[in-house]
């Protein structure tokens, strides 16, 4: 039986943590390197497409060849937009892409292509953090503008009480005193959140079930299944930040629930994937999925902004703390929400150095 062909070692051994599909052709358009991204994109293997002609990849999709011609023949690049590809199992791909010439032994033509749906997504993702960064930090600004007032409020009361001979009295003097210290309690949650990281490292899974520990004390009709890839490496993070971040969303499901109910924590490896502008070879992916009845339409959009919540009582600050501590660990928070299934998705990298984030 023959040894299984080795893909061959390229000059260009670094497109492989690019978050844009490459491919690397010669001068007879055969495929001679495919990066990670590319076979995701494409949902091929490269080992399957060494040395076939891309069309067996991309078909003939209009001006394409064309351009490749002009590309060789003058030396120039190219970029096309909006071509429609048909990759295995015939779904319909829109993609940018920009050829550029090279010479680097046998390859003579460089193709990056871009979904333009993940350009969209990305754009968008983009604004959303500018404009919920924006109202973290209103948010910080009046926190600080009313800790102050509130503890002359809250002292005010007291002194007032002491000066109170009816008892029905003091019980308003002891509302405000308890509004006070609700409110201050507030605010240091609001402050609280951009302490100084202290990562270490530590096991997602332990913190799992301390969290899910914490949730069966407080919820004891919610069911909380475990589905675990156990093969997964610890993680760099700061453990009680983490603890708090998946505590909140966990608990935001089981109020979801309304007490009844299952919540499934999933724990999958990711590779190749982008977080916060920086692609990582490897990243922890966790799901927290609930069976409740979804999140209202009139706040998905806002679900991680400060003060927003679905519940009556709610402080709209669970989940706002928690995309905060996630993202200071590089990661990112979604949420896909239907009547019958929410399920928040985290992303936290594997083998990073916090030096940025002290």
């Amino acid at each position: 039986m023959a040894a299984p062909e080795k893909l061959p070692i390229t000059p260009f051994a670094g497109l492989d943590l690019l978050s844009s599909a490459v491919i690397l052709l010669d001068s007879d358009l055969a495929i001679q390197y495919l990066n990670p991204a590319a076979e995701n994109l494409f949902a091929a293997g490269a080992r399957q497409l060494l040395r076939r002609p891309l069309a067996q990849l991309l078909g003939e999709p209009p001006g394409l060849s064309a351009a490749l011609d002009n590309v060789l023949a003058n030396n120039w690049s190219y970029t096309g937009q909006n071509l429609t590809v048909h990759r295995h199992g015939g779904e319909a791909l829109h993609l940018d892409c920009t050829v550029t010439p090279v010479e680097a032994g046998s390859i003579r033509l460089l193709l990056e292509f871009r979904p333009i749906d993940t350009q969209l997504k990305t754009a968008r993702e983009e604004r959303l953090a500018e404009q919920q960064q924006a109202n973290r930090e209103l948010v910080r600004n009046l926190a600080h503008e009313i800790k102050n007032p509130l503890g002359g409020i809250r002292g005010s009361a007291q002194l007032l009480e002491r000066e109170l001979d009816n008892p029905q009295l003091r019980e308003y003097t002891q509302v405000i005193i308890k509004e006070a210290d609700r409110l201050q309690e507030l605010m240091h949650r609001l402050l609280s959140s951009h302490r100084l990281m202290q990562p270490q490292p530590v096991g997602m899974h332990e913190i799992l079930e301390r969290v899910r520990a914490l949730i069966l004390a407080e919820f004891s009709d919610v069911s909380v299944r475990r589905d675990y890839d156990t093969s997964l490496p610890e993680l760099t993070g700061d453990r009680e930040q983490l603890i708090q971040a998946i505590l909140n969303i966990v608990r935001n499901a089981a109020q979801a629930l309304d007490g009844r109910g299952e919540i499934v924590l999933r724990t999958r490896a990711r590779r190749q994937v982008t977080l916060a502008k920086r692609r990582h070879r490897l990243a922890l992916e966790l799901q927290v999925i609930d069976n409740g009845p979804g999140i209202p339409v009139a706040i998905r959009e806002q679900v991680f902004f400060p003060l927003v919540s679905g519940r009556e009582g709610g402080s709209g600050l669970g989940l706002t703390l928690a995309q905060n501590f996630i993202q200071q660990h590089h990661g990112s928070i979604e949420v896909d929400s239907k009547p019958g299934r929410t399920c928040f998705t985290v992303l936290l990298p594997l083998h990073i150095s916090f030096q940025d984030s002290q």
